[in-house]
């Protein structure tokens, strides 16, 4: 802890403004994204899909964040989740996760730049990070559950960003599951 209050970036308002700004941007991102991704195209990926939530903090590690969760069952052995993370001085973040009981094919997500995750700690970002480009290059059959993560490097430009992030989505709702359940 700092002995003296930094009262300069206390009082610098437009800082501040943008920051709440660049907040509110992403947290309209997020909805729109949302939006676009109906209830029945979640279902046909995934039939125990809970629907979409966008969650928000302040402390991930020091840093705003902003989640914005497709499906929601979080289930390690059945569950699947499609998360996006905007982590504020770090990036932008797409995880998909399916439970150790769930067989789906590697190769859509390694050709669309996802790389293997933590399975061990699926919701705790900071460990995936960790892992980025230096997973193995696919996932055994007795690893349990699959982790799949990729930065997004986005666009300025609201519309072409939240384009870019529509396709993300509609990539991966697009991988359909191989027949039969992981043993």
């Amino acid at each position: 802890m700092q002995k003296e209050l930094d009262l300069d970036l206390w009082l610098d308002q437009s800082l501040i403004q943008r920051q709440n700004q660049l907040k509110a941007d992403f947290l309209d991102l997020f909805e729109q994204l949302g939006n676009s991704v109906t209830n029945e195209e979640l279902t046909q990926f995934f039939s125990n899909s809970k629907g979409k939530k966008i969650s928000k903090g302040n402390q991930l590690l020091g840093f705003p964040y902003f989640v914005l969760d497709l499906i929601r069952d979080f289930d390690l052995a059945t569950g699947c989740t499609i998360r996006f993370v905007s982590w504020f001085g770090h990036g932008l973040y797409c995880c998909v996760f399916f439970g150790k009981n769930l067989n789906f094919p590697t190769e859509p997500f390694l050709h669309a730049g996802f790389h293997l995750g933590n399975a061990h700690s699926p919701w705790d970002l900071p460990v995936q990070l960790e892992c980025l480009g230096k997973s193995k290059l696919s996932p055994s059959s007795e690893q349990g559950n699959i982790l799949w993560i990729k930065e997004i490097s986005l666009p300025a430009n609201k519309e072409l960003a939240l384009k870019l992030l529509k396709e993300e989505v509609n990539k991966i709702l697009q991988v359909k599951p191989i027949s039969g359940i992981k043993i």
